[in-house]
């Protein structure tokens, strides 16, 4: 009798184990950037990839900086940002087995309904940034080296204003995401970057409104990365590659054009 519990305590054991490594041999893990969940783009696909492929996926979302850093330090299956030179490096390092483009949608500036630095209506992003330095209106930046605070930063090197000189004054870094940001944004009335998804789904907008969007330099484009397994031996490669073969997929590419919030689509697929 011993004998025969102590073998069917051996197989309920074995067939556990089992179990649970096919579970995590069917789990991965996404570094991602914080506008792909707080859009609720990944509430809208995850149910159909583990519905096809079986593999379950875990979000680690955090801006594009840490994201990438993150993935570096071997802590991912799967790199989903927003900054592709951030993304070429990180492959050319060999930290990525390759780039592809994912989707895309656009940034737009937001602030105040009184619009105190006159740029609404705007398709300029140039002129509408030296605007806001020249009138000292108060701007809320990211300032967490994310996707859309590196975007930022290139757009305001371009105007020649250096916003860091007025840190602290007009210029306020909130080293947060993009929801707590533009929520800092609307307490104070100042201006801030965000990216369109995130702002649809925003639901504190206040008296805010968009007032700059349209400039071809509002361009955000999205891209996934399988982790290097030579750099991370602990990569799930199989696991990682459905995920990302299914989001280049057809079938992939339809579901994240479908994704709509109020009637808006929030992202536009263009893997090649």
């Amino acid at each position: 009798m011993k004998s025969r519990n102590a073998l069917s305590s051996a197989t309920a054991f074995l067939a556990a184990s089992l179990i649970s490594g096919a579970v995590l041999a069917d789990s991965i893990i996404v570094q991602s950037t914080t506008s792909t969940k707080n859009s609720g783009l990944y509430d809208h696909l995850l149910p159909m990839v583990e519905a096809d492929t079986g593999v379950k996926v875990n979000v680690v979302a955090v801006g594009t900086g840490q994201a990438i850093k993150n993935a570096e330090r071997c802590d991912g299956d799967v790199l989903l940002v927003h900054a592709k030179a951030s993304e070429e490096k990180f492959v050319a390092a060999g930290f990525g087995v390759s780039r592809s483009d994912l989707m895309y949608n656009d940034f737009v500036v937001v602030g105040p309904a009184d619009d105190p630095a006159g740029v609404t209506g705007s398709n300029s992003v140039s002129e509408s940034l030296e605007k806001i330095a020249s009138a000292q209106a108060l701007f809320a930046s990211r300032g967490d080296d994310s996707g859309t605070h590196k975007a930022e930063l290139r757009l305001w090197k371009a105007t020649g204003v250096n916003p860091d000189e007025s840190s602290g004054t007009w210029y306020r870094e909130t080293g947060s995401g993009m929801g707590a940001t533009l929520n800092i944004a609307v307490g104070m009335g100042a201006y801030a970057m965000t990216d369109r998804a995130t702002w649809t789904k925003f639901g504190n907008k206040g008296d805010f409104q968009i007032h700059v969007e349209g400039d071809t330099r509002l361009f955000n484009q999205y891209g996934v990365i399988l982790v290097s397994s030579q750099k991370c031996p602990s990569v799930n490669v199989d696991a990682g590659q459905k995920f990302i073969d299914w989001l280049l997929s057809g079938k992939g590419q339809n579901a994240i054009a479908s994704y709509k919030v109020a009637g808006n689509q929030l992202f536009f697929p263009n893997a090649n």
